[in-house]
């Protein structure tokens, strides 16, 4: 039991690892954000697809209303994406991602708009920890400094993933997860077609090999064995270990990138993942 045990935690721990390549991929992919997710949408859908006929996975979308809510849960998708690439872009992968990882506190302020939860005011001393932090990043709050477009562009990126999740909260039960995300890269590849006719394609030869890493590697296998490793952990238990995703880019984006985190950067970046870190063990606590 203790090895089966051991053995879900690091599927979940593998998969945390995968997803964490997306910060340096992102930031070294030569080519404008849209045309990037685009590209990665489509293979992930097309890799899901095979993934779902072979082991036969219902592609059947019940009603309108949840075709409807796919379609605006893969339109907060796509921005999520987008503007996930941009704050990388424009800063490092250290700001990127440690700005997105606000999004849980994003989700708890949010969800009693969506449910009938009651608004915990505890919130209030978490975002206001989690303020702290993204000023820590940033002390010096200049609109045209990098770090503080990579912050903004980070935290709309956070918010668009956090609406992205309580939409498609209620449908976790009715779908399979790998259905689930292909209905949303199908959507999303549909929706952003136009920016290959609009944005410059032209470096797509050359960054063919790591598009298609990003598609297989960061999208498909890691957001399947993500969802895969729900069955056997609490979220709040997965949110806990998906918190190291912020660690683990920045490692990789250490050797492959040579980017150097600064002191703000682990200060701040600290108290941001601390405080997801509490509020997954809250709510966890909440569910007993």
């Amino acid at each position: 039991m203790k090895n089966q045990h051991l053995r879900h935690v690091l599927e979940l721990t593998f998969a945390t690892l995968l997803i964490s390549t997306s910060g340096a991929l992102g930031k070294f992919i030569d080519m404008p954000a849209p045309v990037t997710i685009w590209w990665r949408s489509t293979l992930a859908m097309l890799f899901l697809l095979l993934f779902c006929k072979y082991k036969k996975v219902s592609l059947k979308i019940q009603s309108k209303k949840d075709l409807s809510a796919f379609i605006f849960s893969a339109l907060f998708m796509a921005a999520h994406w987008i503007t996930y690439f941009i704050a990388l872009q424009s800063s490092t992968v250290a700001i990127g991602m440690l700005a997105l990882f606000t999004f849980p506190i994003m989700t708890a302020f949010l969800e009693p708009l969506f449910s009938k939860t009651k608004f915990d005011y505890v919130h209030l001393l978490l975002g206001a920890m989690v303020l702290l932090g993204i000023y820590i990043l940033s002390p010096a709050l200049d609109i045209e400094s990098d770090a503080v477009k990579g912050i903004l562009f980070g935290l709309l990126s956070a918010f668009c993933y956090a609406m992205r999740i309580l939409i498609l909260k209620q449908y976790v039960t009715k779908y399979n997860g790998s259905s689930l995300m292909f209905f949303q890269l199908l959507i999303m590849s549909i929706v952003l077609m136009p920016t290959l006719f609009l944005l410059d394609t032209s470096n797509i030869s050359t960054q063919f090999p790591y598009v298609i890493i990003l598609a297989l590697v960061t999208t498909a296998i890691g957001h399947t064995l993500f969802v895969k490793s729900l069955k056997h952990f609490k979220v709040s238990t997965a949110s806990i270990i998906g918190s190291s995703q912020p660690v683990f880019g920045i490692i990789i984006a250490f050797f492959f990138l040579n980017e150097i985190p600064t002191l703000n950067t682990f200060l701040g970046g600290s108290l941001i993942l601390a405080t997801v870190i509490v509020e997954s063990l809250r709510s966890r606590k909440n569910r007993r």
